[in-house]
Formats: structure tokens, C-alpha cells, sequence
């Protein structure tokens, strides 16, 4: 059975009141999910889950073709999904999620065997650490961030 199967079940009894406050958002890291869509779902799984060396959980069929990043619900960093969609056209990306990582390179030296592609190598952002931004095998661009 999938953890995500009783979702609202398992979500904690001050969910909303932990995100909001008075109705406004608390001033806390605002993201909390991702799609990001894909053309082929069992292809996009097995580049991400090469490149990131992570298993990724199918939904239910009736939610429609989407795959699951690993997640820790009560975790501080968020997830996401592979979402297929039947009427998918690669385009430019303007928005860019990025993935924590130990060290961007670790995943970039894993991107072109699983079929995409390194657009911007580790760089420095100073205090903040390292990024990378990678493509997918569907167009979409990635970013990667660590602290070494």
C-alpha cells in the first residue's frame, strides 16, 4: 500500500495553523510541491531516478501517469512529482526547481549517461554554496544545489 494513500490522514493535526498565521503565510520557506511535466513517464523516471540514484512511487492510476520524489512529510525541504501529459511540447522553462544535493557534481557527472544535458556547470553562489542546471530528457531544466 502507498504511503500516499491516506495523505490527509497522515498530515499533522496543526498542518494549516504550522503554514499559516492569521491567514497570511508564515515567513518560512513557501514551496511545498512540484510537477514537473514530462512527455514519457517511464523514460523521465529512469533519468531521474539514474541522476539522483533515488526510487520513484507511482500514484494511483486515477490520479493520472505521475511518479513520486522520495519525501519525509514532516521534513523540512519539499517534494514532487513526474506528471505525464498527453499533450506535452518541450518549450523553455521559466521556472526552475532546484534539488539539494551534497555536491552538484555528483549528480551532473550522471547526466548525460542517463540522457540529458549540463547547461551550467557547479558554480559558486558565494555563502548560499554551488548550483548547477541540467535538461531533462523532456526539455525541462533543473537546477541542483549544494553546500560543498
Amino acid at each position: 500500500m502507498s504511503h500516499f494513500s491516506n495523505f490527509s490522514e497522515s498530515l499533522p493535526a496543526n498542518f494549516e495553523s504550522s503554514i499559516l498565521n492569521n491567514g497570511k503565510m508564515k515567513n518560512t520557506n513557501p514551496v511545498n510541491w512540484f510537477d514537473i511535466h514530462v512527455a514519457n513517464l517511464e523514460k523521465a523516471k529512469a533519468f531521474y531516478e539514474t541522476v539522483f540514484n533515488v526510487q520513484l512511487e507511482d500514484f494511483p492510476l486515477q490520479w493520472g501517469k505521475q511518479s513520486a520524489f522520495p519525501s519525509d512529510r514532516y521534513g523540512m525541504n519539499i517534494s514532487g512529482a513526474l506528471v505525464e501529459k498527453a499533450d506535452f511540447s518541450e518549450n523553455s522553462n521559466n521556472t526552475v526547481v532546484y534539488f539539494e544535493s551534497q555536491d552538484c557534481l555528483k549528480e551532473e557527472s550522471r547526466v548525460v549517461a542517463a540522457g540529458g544535458e549540463v547547461l551550467q556547470s557547479k558554480m559558486s553562489i558565494g555563502e548560499f554554496g554551488f548550483v548547477s542546471r541540467i535538461k531533462d530528457v523532456d526539455g525541462n531544466v533543473i537546477g541542483l544545489h549544494s553546500l560543498q
